[in-house]
């Protein structure tokens, strides 16, 4: 099999094709963008991360493709992480191309175009990781000028009511929150194809609630949206990370079980004497290879302090356990049967 990461335009169903782009540093090494044709023009679903080589990239493919940046009628983004949006934002700054975003975004929009991008920080006291956060605070803060810088707003907002008419295909605009509150997907139904940015991944679970402004309760979110997917026909699945897959609901299917799993882990965990989210997520096995949490560097080690009070939250709301906040640091026991 083709290394979905290798450069080039990949036609993935006719008139549409699959752009892969580099990211700096980025244990995912690459994002997908799909160009649609739409006429003498195209529309794309997702932009890439702001960076020269990208610009470079996209650029030569469309090129390939008989286009160029002007070409371009719209960005359809499906959710505000800087390597989906940014490159957007700099190529409207160049050729005015309109941006769409998800309306579940604008909280966090607002926050980083406030200079106030890390909501991370007061989350992870919330989580008992105050050693975590002060090296969190050392790394980011430096970076959030800088970050901020490559963002504004975007020319529409998305809902469950945006439908896209383009010229041989319709795009239907369907809430997908979990990933980040406002992520969306688009429905391609005439062709059966799913746009599914980072909500439904082929090899790897999406983070939850890595935002500026996180959801209350992300992984309920993430969990209904998936469900979600199931009342539409199987549809084939063109994802922002991985190789385009023949099945959503196969894979949304494998997003649940390992969700359910993850879930029972925690209980299990919580059970033999952990108390906060950071605790458990110390004692919880990471990644397909079940590394320790030692084992992560200090950007991962923050996603997992999250991605675990996401499922404790989730336990509490079930009633499987039980939540109290002591000196602004909230605790979890387990409630009796």
């Amino acid at each position: 099999m083709t290394d979905w990461t290798e450069p080039g335009v990949f036609e993935v169903a006719p008139g549409v094709h699959r752009i892969p782009l580099p990211l700096p540093n980025d244990g995912l090494h690459t994002v997908n963008v799909y160009a649609i044709d739409d006429g003498d023009g195209v529309v794309m679903i997702d932009a890439g991360w702001a960076l020269d080589e990208a610009t470079d990239r996209l650029e030569a493919s469309l090129d390939a493709l008989g286009h160029g940046f002007g070409d371009i009628r719209r960005f359809l983004v499906t959710h505000m992480h800087r390597d989906h949006y940014t490159l957007a934002v700099a190529l409207r700054k160049r050729f005015g191309t309109r941006i769409g975003l998800g309306l579940g975004e604008q909280p966090s929009m607002e926050r980083v175009l406030s200079r106030r991008a890390d909501g991370q920080l007061a989350n992870l006291v919330v989580w008992g990781a105050q050693d975590l956060a002060e090296r969190w605070r050392a790394l980011i803060l430096p970076l959030d000028a800088k970050a901020s810088a490559a963002y504004e707003a975007p020319d529409e907002w998305l809902t469950a009511d945006t439908v896209v008419d383009l010229d041989t295909r319709v795009l239907r605009t369907v809430p997908t929150p979990g990933h980040t509150a406002g992520h969306v997907v688009f429905v391609d139904a005439g062709s059966s194809l799913l746009f599914a940015g980072d909500h439904v991944l082929p090899h790897i679970t999406p983070s939850i609630g890595f935002e500026p402004a996180r959801a209350d309760l992300p992984l309920g979110d993430y969990l209904d949206s998936l469900r979600l997917m199931r009342e539409f026909p199987d549809m084939r699945l063109l994802p922002a990370h991985g190789p385009v897959a023949d099945s959503v609901h196969g894979r949304v299917d494998e997003l649940l079980k390992h969700h359910e799993d993850r879930l029972e882990a925690t209980v299990d965990s919580v059970a033999g004497g952990t108390a906060t989210a950071y605790e458990t997520a110390r004692r919880l096995g990471w990644t397909r290879r079940q590394r320790r949490f030692d084992e992560l560097n200090l950007f991962n080690q923050v996603l997992a302090a999250g991605e675990t009070a996401a499922h404790l939250d989730v336990l509490v709301r079930d009633g499987r356990l039980a939540a109290s906040t002591v000196d602004g640091v909230v605790h979890y026991s387990a409630t009796l049967v």
